[in-house]
């Protein structure tokens, strides 16, 4: 075997698995990041390393979890959903409390389980539909919304109604991707909206009010409630058209941006990046969010089909519900920016779901 030979099969190992555009987008993310989190880190280089480490994890178990059938890891779904579910109550017994909210246990690493839920919860229930495919029935819709909720309501009492709502999301979308019917869809839509009132009087806590108070006037309380919308809208502004240049922001390093390298990330981007930085990240997106959803239309089962759809989904309300609360146009909640914000768990978590698109993808290419 030649030189030549052997060069070309090690080329075909690694790039196989991979899918070009989400490869290349999530690259392009990564790098902008370390940029990003140099400045927003104080040009420090503590938390670059540390990001590295995790990507690095995070394209290992993408290779791997790339060359998977999506039928096999389907096998995986059931107990993938049932850990996830104890470790949810294990948060509720034993985990660590973190400015009043408890959201994490420490197994020796501290890990955020319902990071695991992102991942776990749309496998299970597609996995669930697939399972009735030939014969779904209004019932089996019924069960799909009881396996969504179980998760919801244990990460509700951390409480976390922000992680809740966007993994309730995930859920929600296979359901409507494995057929949901309209008027049904309406419905929900309808109740949803005349149940707000008792919503808002009966099922929010106080500090959950307060942000949505927040939202519509940040100023009623601009060095309490109101500073995270406040610094991080004058922030962006700031920025203007260009960017004022990196590691030139001046918000950022004088430390009125709070929460810089993880949740409010996105304004430390706009300040220094401005309008046309911010065009383009949200432009890598849209092409992650346009692939995502074409690899879903050639998925060949309901599993695939659903799974795709769903993760996509997820992976673009992660991304808008950042920016949304960073621009002040929605509440502020502890979303992190997909493979931008700093943080091991959901970087992980993102480059699995990137990685799960990539196998249904290379199912639909095998198949051609």
């Amino acid at each position: 075997m030649t030189e030549e030979n052997i060069l070309l099969k090690l080329k075909r190992l690694i790039w196989d698995p991979m899918d070009a555009w989400l490869f290349y987008a999530m690259l392009i993310i990564y790098i902008m990041s370390l940029f990003l989190l140099y400045s927003a880190d104080g040009q420090d280089i503590g938390r670059l390393e540390s990001k590295t480490i995790h990507t690095i994890i995070g394209f290992v178990l993408l290779w791997i979890i790339a060359r998977i059938k999506p039928q096999t890891l389907a096998a995986f779904a059931p107990p993938a959903y049932i850990l996830g579910v104890l470790l949810l109550l294990g948060v509720h017994f034993f985990g660590i409390t973190v400015n009043g909210s408890t959201r994490w246990l420490n197994l020796g690493i501290r890990i955020q389980p319902s990071e695991i839920m992102k991942i776990a919860l749309p496998m299970m229930v597609a996995w669930y539909f697939q399972r009735h495919s030939g014969s779904l029935r209004w019932h089996h819709y019924l069960i799909a919304l009881i396996l969504v909720m179980v998760p919801v309501m244990l990460i509700l009492k951390q409480p976390d109604l922000g992680t809740a709502t966007l993994i309730m999301a995930s859920g929600l979308f296979v359901v409507f991707f494995a057929g949901l019917p309209w008027k049904v869809i309406f419905a929900s839509v309808v109740l949803f909206i005349c149940a707000l009132p008792l919503m808002w009087n009966y099922g929010m806590h106080d500090y959950q009010k307060t942000r949505v108070l927040t939202l519509l006037d940040p100023t009623k309380d601009p060095l309490g409630d109101g500073y995270h919308i406040i610094q991080s809208m004058i922030a962006i502004g700031s920025g203007g058209v260009w960017g004022k240049g990196w590691l030139n922001g001046t918000q950022t390093h004088l430390d009125y941006i709070p929460e810089s390298t993880t949740d409010f990330i996105f304004a430390v981007y706009g300040e220094e990046f401005g309008l046309i930085g911010n065009l383009l990240l949200l432009l890598i997106y849209l092409v992650i969010l346009g692939r995502g959803l074409y690899i879903a239309s050639q998925a060949h089962n309901l599993y695939s089909r659903t799974l795709a759809g769903a993760l996509t989904m997820t992976f673009f309300c992660y991304a808008f519900v950042n920016m949304g609360m960073v621009s002040g146009i929605l509440p502020v909640v502890g979303v992190p920016l997909p493979l931008v914000s700093y943080g091991g768990t959901s970087t992980l978590s993102i480059m699995i779901i990137l990685a799960l698109l990539m196998g249904i993808a290379n199912q639909k290419d095998k198949r051609r």
